[in-house]
């Protein structure tokens, strides 16, 4: 598996952190997730067969600005 890490605009909280975390790990082929509030970013384990463009949109689908850092 790869590690993404991208950063989030926007989460004020740990309902947030559940929003990115869920949208994430409803997409295919994810590893291991971490969302962390306090340096507003997660980062992603992920698979060969998921873009690292289509983890950062779900997570922009989900309300959240992200920028792939990694």
């Amino acid at each position: 598996m790869d590690t993404l890490i991208i950063k989030i605009s926007g989460m004020k909280g740990e309902n947030c952190v559940r929003t990115v975390a869920n949208a994430i790990q409803d997409l295919p082929h994810i590893g291991h997730i971490e969302v962390l509030l306090e340096k507003s970013e997660a980062i992603v384990e992920y698979g060969r067969l998921i873009e690292p463009g289509d983890i950062v949109q779900a997570i922009e689908d989900a309300g959240y600005p992200a920028v792939l850092l990694i």
